[in-house]
């Protein structure tokens, strides 16, 4: 067993799925529809599900911003495993911010900057992390709010999605 040699005094920037701030926001609450254990992670884009209004699932290639739910929050339901990760389970009740500001999973290949155009990845393992690299998925109404805090997030604001 190893023994921790070192501290860091400073409180992280930022947590995947949380509030950025105090500004207004909208959250509804949704079902997580994915089989697999811990595949939806807060932070990430969420689309329409198999029930609309009901359910969310992770982005896949055919899906567009037509489908875009909003971003997963945390604060509903989550459970810690033995690891020390929070987890969202199948079937599970999370929130989804429809518009708002929120630190958001990104593509770990990416460096946003303040204003610059939000995209969700629609395919392959990073399928559901945002990115400013609009080749990589479809656009969201919103914008990255800062550069990258602790990890691969970055806080976003989503717009009302229905006023693209």
């Amino acid at each position: 067993m190893s023994a921790q040699t070192t501290y860091q005094y400073q409180t992280p920037k930022g947590v995947a799925g949380g509030l950025f701030d105090i500004s207004p926001y909208s959250i509804d609450s949704r079902l997580n529809a994915e089989k697999g254990y811990n595949t939806l992670k807060f932070g990430m884009g969420a689309m329409q599900g198999t029930t609309p209004g009901v359910d969310v699932l992770i982005p896949v290639e055919s899906d567009t911003a037509a489908t875009f739910e909003g971003l997963v929050l945390t604060g509903f339901t989550s459970e810690m495993n033995m690891a020390g990760e929070v987890q969202v389970f199948s079937g599970q009740t999370v929130g989804i911010l429809r518009w708002g500001k929120a630190w958001a999973r990104i593509d770990p290949d990416v460096t946003p900057q303040y204003g610059e155009s939000l995209y969700l990845i629609n395919e392959g393992a990073k399928a559901g992390l945002f990115t400013n690299d609009e080749t990589a998925g479809f656009a969201v109404n919103g914008r990255f709010m800062g550069t990258v805090g602790t990890g691969a997030i970055a806080p976003v604001e989503l717009y009302n999605q229905k006023n693209v």
